[in-house]
């Protein structure tokens, strides 16, 4: 039987490189699309290593006026794509919102023009659970409308599904999407061969904790402490990148089955359960016996108080059950932490 060939874009990610050896070992052949401007191929060096298969990555910028030219170009029939390649900064994006809107809405409208006229069936576009803005309701359901966010970067995310919600229903009855709202992807593979590895300096919480504990920042700051939370900072549901590269290979699997009805379906992907800023500094510190240097700061602009799931759908319907806890993340990220920088 023939595999099945999926386009990865942003295929040299964090989030998209473990995605790529979970659908190799799942039985999918994988083509990558990255321009690298926040990430390198040599990650694709170990996702060799770990499956035994060489991926090819094509250095496409998909929001140029040659992105079309250059997606035809790569040849072939794909019977998927799953789109990461984005921007992701909360707080670059308040500073440099024109980047944003132009290579997040930017790249997926050129890409969605190639998937619409290529006949692709298949869509999985990396959303986010900023979409639902500055909701009080939680943990949070799929169903909610989105609310005003305090950053680009939820509003593109927003847009984006917009976009996805108004194309969609206009293809023919086979091509179908999924866009699945992460909450805080952590930790890194098994083997520790692969991890987040961002070339420009990391804004999220865990690359930020192993980064301090290794040495490389001196200290790292807690980003205010009087939220209304537990204990006055920010609140997060963690998911380890291993379930949340699992969730897409089982997206794939869904809309193979053919049971979606609606030409664009939305998933929570979390754990469900809520890790403060605090809590997770406790975690690692717990975990691996090193303590953490740590300040505390202001309030960052666009920083929600508290964000965490409800992923009873994704559970149901993709029959994704998330197996590794906030320790295991803390773990595999120090473990990936310190290898990189042997």
């Amino acid at each position: 039987m023939r595999m099945k060939r999926i386009l990865v874009t942003g295929g040299c990610g964090f989030i998209g490189s473990h995605t790529i050896v979970d659908l190799i070992q799942s039985g999918y052949e994988v083509v990558s699309l990255d321009n690298l401007i926040n990430s390198s191929e040599d990650v694709l060096l170990g996702i060799e290593q770990i499956t035994g298969e060489k991926i090819l990555n094509h250095r496409i910028d998909l929001k140029s006026a040659q992105a079309l030219a250059d997606l035809k170009q790569i040849g072939g029939e794909f019977s998927g794509v799953i789109h990461f390649a984005a921007l992701k900064s909360v707080s670059d994006s308040v500073i440099k919102p024109l980047e944003y809107y132009q290579n997040n809405v930017g790249g997926l409208i050129n890409l969605l023009e190639w998937i619409r006229d290529a006949g692709i069936p298949h869509f999985i576009f990396s959303s986010s659970c900023t979409v639902y803005g500055d909701t009080e309701i939680l943990p949070v359901t799929e169903d909610l409308p989105f609310l005003p966010t305090g950053s680009p970067y939820g509003r593109t995310k927003q847009m984006c599904e917009l976009i996805l919600a108004d194309l969609y229903p206009t293809l023919n009855r086979v091509q179908k999407a999924i866009s699945l709202r992460y909450f805080n992807p952590a930790g890194a593979h098994e083997s520790h061969l692969i991890g987040e590895s961002p070339i420009n300096s990391p804004q999220n919480l865990v690359p930020i904790i192993t980064e301090t504990a290794i040495g490389k920042r001196p200290s790292m700051t807690v980003y205010g402490t009087d939220y209304p939370t537990r204990d006055g900072t920010c609140i997060r549901d963690y998911v380890h990148v291993m379930d949340l590269a699992r969730a897409h290979t089982l997206a794939l699997n869904y809309l193979e089955s053919e049971k979606q009805i609606l030409p664009l379906e939305t998933f929570n992907l979390g754990i469900g359960a809520g890790v403060s800023v605090l809590e997770a500094i406790q975690a690692f510190e717990k975990v691996n016996g090193i303590p953490l240097k740590y300040e505390i700061g202001a309030r960052r602009s666009g920083d929600l108080a508290a964000v965490y799931s409800d992923n009873e759908k994704a559970s149901k319907l993709l029959n994704w059950h998330p197996l590794k806890s906030i320790d295991d993340i803390m773990h595999d990220a120090w473990v990936w932490e310190q290898r990189r920088n042997l």
